[in-house]
């Protein structure tokens, strides 16, 4: 299934202001990286965030976000963030920001 191209946008449209953040086809979607690590993405109409395991339990208690699980074995520190949630920028770019944050502190790869 293609990603959602409208998200992809709008990502894109808050991302291009910083340097050390770009693009990667996967999942089936688009990633965005920082040094090499995932940030945040996209997985078919929801956006991905990689939280990080200190933001991981008190993220998945916000209603409309889950576990990021494509084989069956959660990925722990990594969320789907499910597009009733997005809707609007500011929910959006938190979301984002939250993996921004957690993939700086990553090395590089």
């Amino acid at each position: 299934m293609a990603y959602d191209e409208g998200l992809a946008f709008r990502i894109e449209e808050y991302l291009e202001q910083y340097d050390d953040v770009y693009p990667k086809k996967m999942f089936g979607g688009i990633c965005w990286l920082i040094k090499g690590n995932i940030a945040c993405g996209i997985f078919e109409e929801s956006l991905i965030s990689r939280v990080g395991p200190e933001l991981y339990t008190d993220s998945l208690n916000v209603d409309g976000v889950k576990e990021f699980d494509l084989t069956g074995r959660p990925m722990k520190g990594w969320v789907i963030v499910t597009e009733d949630v997005i809707t609007e920028d500011q929910e959006l770019i938190s979301w984002i920001n939250k993996g921004l944050s957690f993939g700086r502190t990553l090395p590089a790869k």
